[in-house]
């Protein structure tokens, strides 16, 4: 494939607390390695390091200035999310130029500035792709209507009728996703694309299984080490998980670790207080959370909506078995092997159930574990973004025809 000029267009870029704009950060980065140049329009109130800098000009970014929600700015920055403004003059200015630089713009988000961008581009004739990564259950979660059905439908079909149906190719990270977007006919032909693994998750449960696990650091020595990774919103569960415990056999001995920020952290320290070792909240980079994961027995993704849960599949690449919320909203059940893996959404009862299997059964653990390691080569970063490349490539034939 040609050496394309790529904007990628996202509210939030420089955040590790969601998995969309993670999701952005790994494409980016194997995209620019394989020879592309992207760039991203964004809301980022500083460059990172990835950015080349010189005085005020950032090479990799166009950044806009952020528009405050009134009411709700204090909730949308808990979450850790900026939207981008398109109002003033300056930033539209800034928009233009973004647009009129690329080869092709890729849409992470269906806000105001998603949309707006989306008619700037199709007036300068540039191509553009989609994709589908916030489910409007997870919006809607953030102030307790999570579950109000009639409210979702809205927006899946709102997200259609405003954004996705003016494209021709969007990109779903599961089949799950591409299952709901089919149920309301979305127009656009969807690319399942799993966001991808980094390799070192790969390569650090290949090593695991070849020389074992690290030992527990001094904290964790004689404990039973419970993880999951995400952020502490409600949609997420990590209560459903604190509340498992003391139906546990093994309540006295294990120790939660939630990896992860967001609005619930008082909550879920205060409902951690119940628990013979209060949960642990941490917050790390790649490296440190493989050495982290590397010292967990068990990992958990109790969420209730999910449109793939990455987090997932590097906890099983590194050989870990997890045991999975089996949602009717979220893709992350299909991982599960069997149905040792799954519990009920919400049961915290049930949830224990399956803690002890797991853990009353070691040999079974280590077996299953790495059928799960093996599992997650299928979803490799490098894998995912061929298969991006090639659907970039089929917008840009589709458009030199239109």
């Amino acid at each position: 494939m040609n050496a394309l000029k790529i904007l990628f267009v996202i509210d939030t870029y420089e955040t590790n607390n969601n998995g969309t704009s993670i999701s952005a950060q790994r494409f980016a980065q194997e995209l620019r390695r394989r020879g592309h140049e992207v760039r991203i329009l964004c809301a980022d109130e500083k460059p990172s390091d990835e950015d080349i800098t010189t005085g005020n000009h950032v090479a990799n970014k166009y950044i806009l200035s952020e528009f405050r929600v009134p009411i709700f700015d204090s909730l949308i920055k808990r979450h850790g999310f900026t939207f981008a403004n398109i109002f003033p003059i300056q930033d539209r200015k800034t928009i233009n130029e973004a647009i009129m630089w690329t080869d092709i713009v890729h849409h992470f988000m269906p806000f105001g500035m998603g949309m707006y961008v989306c008619h700037q581009a199709k007036k300068m004739g540039k191509p553009q792709t989609g994709a589908f990564h916030i489910q409007p259950e997870n919006l809607w979660s953030s102030v307790g209507l999570g579950k109000v059905e009639w409210l979702q439908s809205k927006g899946y079909r709102d997200f259609r009728d405003r954004f996705y149906d003016h494209f021709r190719h969007v990109h779903v990270p599961s089949r799950f996703m591409k299952s709901v977007l089919d149920k309301f006919h979305y127009q656009a032909k969807i690319h399942v694309i799993s966001n991808g693994i980094q390799d070192e998750f790969i390569a650090a449960g290949k090593q695991f299984a070849d020389h074992g696990r690290p030992e527990k650091s001094p904290e964790l020595q004689g404990k039973i080490v419970i993880m999951m990774v995400g952020r502490l919103s409600q949609e997420k569960r990590q209560d459903v998980i604190i509340n498992a415990v003391p139906f546990s056999k093994y309540a006295d001995q294990i120790q939660l670790i939630f990896a992860g920020r967001g609005p619930e952290y008082d909550k879920y320290v205060e409902l951690g207080k119940q628990l013979h070792y209060p949960p642990m909240f941490v917050y790390k980079n790649r490296n440190e959370l493989i050495e982290l994961l590397g010292q967990t027995d068990l990992y958990i993704h109790a969420s209730d909506m999910e449109s793939e849960a990455i987090s997932c599949i590097e906890a099983f690449a590194i050989g870990l078995v997890p045991i999975i919320a089996n949602s009717d909203n979220s893709a992350t059940p299909q991982f599960a092997l069997d149905g040792r893996s799954l519990f009920k959404p919400g049961d915290q009862r049930d949830l224990a159930r399956s803690i002890d299997y797991w853990l009353d059964h070691p040999n079974e653990r280590r077996y299953v574990s790495e059928l799960y390691r093996k599992e997650a080569q299928a979803y490799s970063l490098a894998n995912s973004v061929t298969q991006f490349e090639q659907m970039l490539n089929e917008e840009l034939q589709d458009a030199t025809t239109a």
